[in-house]
């Protein structure tokens, strides 16, 4: 497997999610990463149309929860209810139990809610009444999430933004993009029409692939000290820790293979730095807006020098 078979995924997004092609293949990228994706933005630009393109184009179950406040973890993983005629309880399982789940406007259901993915995210399972079960092993969770600052939302805690590999924001369309919506192309039309081009053993090769992709130790050291700055910073209170710098690498790996490299270069750990740094973050001035942590991590990669040799292929 290598890029070419990745291209056709690309291309057909792309043609439902017009002039976003940095934030289809980021998605991609964490896809191929085995992690998972948070999208915040306003509402209105296009965060569950993506998510809906990228299920579309991928072969596997697709589940999509509306988060409300009232909303139990229950309605996400599923409930054993008592068989009368056996005397036993037997599990029903809920949307959660499926390849993509979208959980659309997350924080807009309780904490207690928000925490009924934290075992299924991390470790791909689901323990309910004693009782573990297993998810799909390419299990992949795309969730939307409006601005802290609108009202009806509640924060999502920093064990649970640990969870995402990414956190991603759409943005506005191109003038172009935007006006050509305005002249009636029908995006959802286009939704409809979309065929799976990656099958599930596609992609379970495909990630098979990334973790053979090579890191070299220059490149290794570089990603450190990006993780120590943050730590280092006096204007962030809560650091990347050694899983959030092992993110990044694993990141970077997926990155490089879906631009047909078997190995990670400096470019690679940028490319995926503050999609993968900025949700971690806990800034020492309290600021909680994406925006702001995203600068911090800009200002912090342009302290880092960035090596110029070492490395291999």
């Amino acid at each position: 497997m290598n890029n070419q078979s990745l291209q056709p995924l690309l291309t057909q997004i792309n043609q439902v999610v017009v002039g976003k092609s940095q934030i289809i293949k980021l998605t991609v990228t964490a896809l191929l990463a085995g992690g998972h994706v948070l999208f915040e933005d306003v509402p209105g630009v296009g965060k569950t149309t993506l998510a809906r393109a990228l299920a579309r184009s991928v072969a596997g179950d697709f589940n999509r929860v509306q988060f409300t406040p009232d909303l139990l973890p229950n309605d996400i993983l599923g409930v054993s209810i008592l068989n009368q005629q056996q005397n036993q309880f037997e599990f029903h399982a809920g949307p959660i139990f499926t390849t993509m789940l979208l959980a659309d406007e997350i924080n807009r259901a309780t904490p207690r809610t928000q925490s009924a993915l934290l075992q299924a995210m991390a470790e791909r399972q689901v323990t309910l009444d004693g009782q573990t079960y297993d998810l799909p092993a390419n299990f992949f969770v795309l969730a939307t999430e409006n601005p802290s600052e609108y009202a009806g939302t509640y924060p999502l805690p920093e064990a649970q933004l640990d969870r995402f590999l990414f956190s991603l924001q759409v943005g506005y369309p191109a003038t172009t993009d935007e006006l050509a919506l305005y002249n009636g192309d029908d995006r959802q039309a286009a939704l409809n029409t979309l065929q799976a081009v990656l099958s599930e053993a596609d992609l379970s090769q495909l990630k098979t692939a990334v973790n053979a992709v090579t890191v070299d130790a220059a490149v290794s050291q570089y990603a450190l000290a990006l993780v120590q700055a943050t730590r280092d910073d006096a204007g962030v209170r809560l650091g990347i820790s050694p899983r959030g710098g092992l993110a990044l690498l694993q990141a970077s790996r997926a990155y490089a293979l879906l631009n047909d490299r078997n190995y990670v270069l400096p470019e690679d750990i940028q490319a995926v730095l503050i999609p993968t740094f900025s949700h971690r973050l806990v800034l020492a001035n309290g600021a909680q807006s994406l925006t702001a942590k995203q600068q911090v991590v800009q200002r912090l990669q342009a302290s880092i020098p960035v090596p110029t040799k070492g490395t291999s292929a």
